[in-house]
């Protein structure tokens, strides 16, 4: 895992785009903005190409949830995995030390601190939302915002 990984997801009504620059993202912010429905369409497409989503990057995307984690983290390699707040592992000793052993990106949906996961507050982000269109139909169009700005990305 090194350097810079840019991901697009996309139905017919809205747009996530973002770039991931270390292993560990922390997607924060209020109920609604958005982070369990990119979780939702990630997992739409792994199910079925053909869903009418779009998933853009040059690693694979994987949703990981439930019981089964640690098998399912057992089998990816090389990938962009996302891992939703609903799942408590997360807040589990087992579960840092197995992504400390791998060589994914993580891109975790959480409100709470996860002190046991070695993860940079440069790389905390909440989505940020922008609509375009006209009359009835909107598409809504996202990226990320990152919370914690170094001193150099705010004297720009």
């Amino acid at each position: 895992m090194s350097g810079t990984v840019s991901v697009m997801v996309e139905n017919n009504r809205v747009r996530y785009s973002f770039e991931l620059k270390r292993n560990i993202t922390i997607l924060s912010g209020d109920s609604a903005a958005g982070k369990t429905t990119l979780m939702e369409m990630i997992s739409a497409y792994e199910q079925n190409p053909n869903s009418g989503i779009t998933v853009q990057c040059k690693k694979d995307c994987r949703v990981v949830s439930g019981v089964r984690w640690q098998e399912q983290l057992k089998l990816i390699r090389d990938s962009v995995v996302f891992i939703d707040d609903g799942n408590e592992f997360i807040r589990e000793k087992a579960f840092a030390d197995q992504v400390k052993k791998t060589d994914n990106y993580y891109v975790i949906a959480t409100r709470i601190n996860l002190s046991m996961i070695p993860y940079s507050v440069e790389e905390i982000y909440e989505i940020k939302n922008k609509t375009k269109g006209h009359g009835k139909i909107k598409r809504l169009y996202s990226g990320f915002r990152q919370l914690y700005p170094t001193s150099a990305a705010v004297n720009r």
